[in-house]
């Protein structure tokens, strides 16, 4: 085992910021927010800072965040066919997301499986805009409103999609779009006071902050889902239960770290080449996916032939690295990954992430070289015996 780990694994979780640390321990005392004397009100004000805190991240509204315990919970919250306005029902009577999705969305939330309708995309990941389109024309508006769900950025190829032009074919038949910005946030601007979507998701570990903690945004609050967590009214009754006060001031000041971040991106983009070019002159077969369109400026996903992604990964662990092969939700399963498959390269090869941030310096991209360079050495060796 390496003396020295070098951690690239930025989209499975960002390591916790030391603002963010800081801002946890100085609420760990925290009084319940509901409660009206002074202590509470203390502990209500850590809350609204980094409610604040989260809608700036995104350009947004504070009074339309809503605390969530992760990514996941605030997308079961969302992809429900039962929404209310005011205190009128509105039924989505249909789901549209892409083949590429992760789990959380793809698996359809609160929707019946037969309700819903997955999108493919292309080779270069990107959802396929036409087929989008028709889906939503066929759509049967006399049962319900088409609910459409799309990641803002892949959390394993890092492709960016085209938010602007999937919100006009969302919005033509009068349609709801919920966007999963988990990657995007801190890593591309995001801005929700415009049409970018009607609903956000967003994940406090992925950009520095401590897990357990996420959040839905909305464009306005004229229309929720149906709340999956019922209680004491909370979160203005669209999520019950105390708030986790040291979780979320642990939230904010990573909101507020990623939104200065977004200035190192270029900087960051410029060491994700240095690790592909490192790729490409070790092993010159090597694919690198989803790399024409425009993608996270952290992330590469690559493969080579004859190599093994879970092999690879075990090996790059030993030598130091962390990294992925794919997603890391999939209770630590390593498996084909099915963004893959739906962009049409099969499902039985396996792929190598490399995720990265702020902290990831040369030497960590050294480690990595050497790695790799020895990974690559043994693939020859094995072709040389047989």
């Amino acid at each position: 085992m390496a003396a020295t780990r070098a951690y690239l694994d930025y989209n499975a979780s960002a390591p916790l910021l030391a603002e963010a640390r800081a801002a946890m321990v100085a609420a760990l005392d925290a009084a319940n927010p509901s409660s009206v004397h002074t202590e509470g009100r203390v502990s209500r004000r850590l809350v609204e800072d980094a409610r604040r805190d989260v809608a700036r991240l995104v350009n947004a509204r504070p009074e339309h965040v809503v605390f969530t315990s992760g990514a996941t919970e605030a997308a079961s919250t969302l992809l429900t066919p039962d929404w209310q306005m005011g205190r009128g029902a509105i039924r989505m009577s249909h789901l549209y997301v892409s083949e590429a999705d992760h789990p959380c969305v793809l698996n359809g939330g609160r929707f019946a499986s037969a309700q819903v309708t997955r999108i493919g995309v292309d080779r270069d990941g990107i959802v396929d805009l036409e087929a989008l389109a028709a889906a939503l024309a066929a759509h049967d508006k006399a049962t319900g409103l088409p609910l459409v769900a799309i990641h803002a950025a892949n959390n394993e190829t890092g492709v960016v999609q085209p938010v602007g032009r999937i919100a006009e074919i969302v919005k033509e038949p009068g349609g709801v779009l919920v966007i999963d910005a988990v990657q995007a946030a801190g890593r591309i601007p995001i801005d929700m006071s415009g049409s970018y979507a009607d609903y956000l998701i967003l994940s406090s570990h992925k950009i520095g902050g401590p897990k357990g903690v996420g959040a839905i945004v909305a464009a306005s609050d004229l229309m929720m889902p149906r709340a999956l967590v019922n209680g004491g009214g909370q979160e203005k009754g669209h999520r019950a239960g105390t708030e986790n006060v040291a979780g979320i001031a642990g939230f904010g000041a990573a909101a507020r770290a990623a939104l200065a971040g977004l200035a190192d991106m270029e900087a960051i983009a410029r060491r994700r080449d240095e690790i592909e070019a490192i790729v490409t002159e070790l092993a010159p077969d090597a694919e690198i996916f989803g790399a024409a369109p425009p993608r996270l400026a952290n992330t590469t996903f690559f493969a080579i032939p004859g190599i093994k992604a879970e092999t690879a990964q075990i090996a790059f662990d030993l030598a130091g690295i962390a990294l992925s092969a794919g997603s890391a939700c999939s209770s630590g399963k390593v498996g084909p990954s099915h963004v893959l498959k739906a962009m049409g390269h099969g499902d039985s090869l396996g792929a190598l992430r490399v995720s990265i941030g702020r902290a990831t310096g040369a030497e960590d991209i050294a480690t990595f070289r050497a790695a790799l360079a020895g990974i690559v050495a043994r693939r020859a060796g094995k072709e040389e015996a047989a």
